[in-house]
């Protein structure tokens, strides 16, 4: 499988797909998940103009630009140019995770680790209690090894 191209930085102060992708660029891959099929970029723009004022051919320019960071394929069908995703949301959003987590992982690994714990104790401890389920569960296969 190639393997998209993200941009080397995360943007902090956005959520979601938007911390690695534009903000345009988010919209319009949420909307070729949505579709779930092949589509024209009309059919994306019409998605991505009910929450998004955005011309057509701005809709146009950002699907090529993921096609180019292999996000999107594209090919044509009755000969118009159709857009499909290269992989899930779910398998993007692991893809995209995993690349965040080394970035990260660029500063000191000690206060990362401390910092996720004492994130999710604060806003999600049930999240904590899997990731303590996942480490126990790495531990214990590494050990098999």
């Amino acid at each position: 499988m190639t393997l998209p191209r993200l941009q080397r930085t995360a943007r902090l102060d956005s959520r979601g797909l938007a911390k690695v992708l534009g903000d345009l660029e988010a919209k319009v891959m949420s909307a070729v998940w949505r579709t779930n099929a092949p589509a024209s970029a009309r059919t994306i723009h019409d998605r991505v103009v009910r929450d998004h004022s955005v011309k057509l051919l701005t809709v146009v320019t950002v699907l090529n630009k993921l096609v180019a960071k292999r996000l999107l394929k594209r090919s044509t069908i009755d000969g118009l140019l159709h857009y499909t995703a290269r992989q899930t949301r779910a398998e993007f959003d692991a893809f995209a995770s995993r690349r965040l987590v080394e970035g990260v992982l660029g500063f000191s690994r000690d206060l990362v680790a401390a910092s996720l714990v004492d994130v999710l104790a604060e806003t999600d401890p049930e999240a904590l209690e899997e990731l303590s389920r996942l480490v126990k569960a790495r531990l214990k296969e590494q050990k098999e090894r």
